[in-house]
């Protein structure tokens, strides 16, 4: 497939996520042409990129970085027909993710990649009744995407490799830092590793072992720090002192097999999903949301500032 040079972004869905997007392609010296049926979708488009736009500018923005250089349309058609490089951030729901992709698919030129923010469609099911399925992959970010640097690359039965690697490259060109997941998975790979954690989160709660508090206390004061400076595979690794991973698997791993067996197969019940909610709000009662959703972006950009000035931490 022929190299394209990507410089000007087509963003399909422009919600909470799609709109994320835009600040970081923006930030990144980017143009952006964007669109989605919502009635005042452009507007708040432009309020959450200015609103997004002093977190970006202190990460530090890229040579020619403009919020202005978003261009709204009002069709699909129009927003990928001259782009080189498509972000899709379409609802969640089956029929409308097949449509959008049969409808870009039919305008958008051969080579440009159409990738999707889906968190839990898999891409063969987006490459049905496409003329060019080899260019359509998964993209999938962490929520929010114009500050968090992870992305999962998946790749359907007809992606091609070429896609894949181009894709990569795109990404990492731009800071962010990517896996690619290599079997078409329900939720890919994050997802699963968080509802991993939810399972016996929610399981824990529901069997009044913590409260829903304590279950936060939990991660974010304990592993939680840790886990934001390397993952479950090295921290393993380092509690398995001089004898490294083979002896934490060797003397923790009977331990872990029994915690296993053990662990909770909890059901969103009603009751569970009061539980849950009421324990939300009796944590937040206290706290303003607004200023605490502040306060986590800005302690995420001091994290994140510390991060890139590591040199042994992968």
């Amino acid at each position: 497939m022929t190299e394209r040079r990507i410089r000007r972004i087509g963003v399909v869905g422009t919600g909470l996520i799609g709109a994320s997007w835009t600040a970081f392609f923006l930030a990144k010296g980017l143009d952006v042409v964007a669109s989605d049926p919502a009635s005042g979708a452009g507007d708040r488009l432009n309020e959450f990129v200015a609103s997004a736009w002093p977190a970006l500018e202190r990460i530090g923005l890229a040579d020619g970085a403009d919020r202005t250089r978003v261009r709204f349309v009002p069709t699909l058609e129009e927003c990928v027909e001259d782009v080189d490089f498509v972000q899709e951030s379409g609802p969640e729901r089956e029929a409308i993710k097949r449509e959008l992709y049969r409808r870009m698919d039919a305008v958008a030129p051969a080579e440009v990649i159409l990738a999707s923010s889906t968190s839990g469609f898999q891409p063969s099911l987006l490459q049905q009744s496409c003329r060019y399925p080899e260019r359509i992959l998964i993209g999938h970010p962490i929520n929010p995407p114009h500050l968090v640097p992870l992305v999962e690359i998946v790749g359907g039965d007809a992606t091609s490799q070429d896609a894949i690697d181009r894709a990569t490259s795109f990404y990492r060109a731009l800071g962010k830092v990517t896996i690619q997941v290599r079997k078409e998975l329900i939720g890919h790979a994050v997802n699963r590793l968080q509802a991993a954690l939810w399972r016996e989160a929610y399981h824990l709660v529901d069997i009044g072992a913590v409260t829903v508090a304590e279950v936060d206390a939990a991660i974010a004061h304990g592993p939680g720090l840790r886990w934001a400076l390397m993952g479950p595979m090295l921290l393993s690794h380092l509690g398995g002192g001089a004898g490294g991973m083979r002896h934490f698997l060797d003397h923790i791993g009977p331990l872990s097999e029994t915690i296993w067996a053990d662990l909770g197969q909890p059901k969103l019940t009603e009751e569970l999903k009061r539980k849950l909610t009421d324990g939300v709000g009796e944590e937040l009662a206290a706290i303003d949301p607004v200023a605490m959703m502040e306060e986590r972006d800005r302690l995420l950009m001091d994290l994140l500032t510390a991060k890139a000035r590591t040199k042994n931490l992968p």
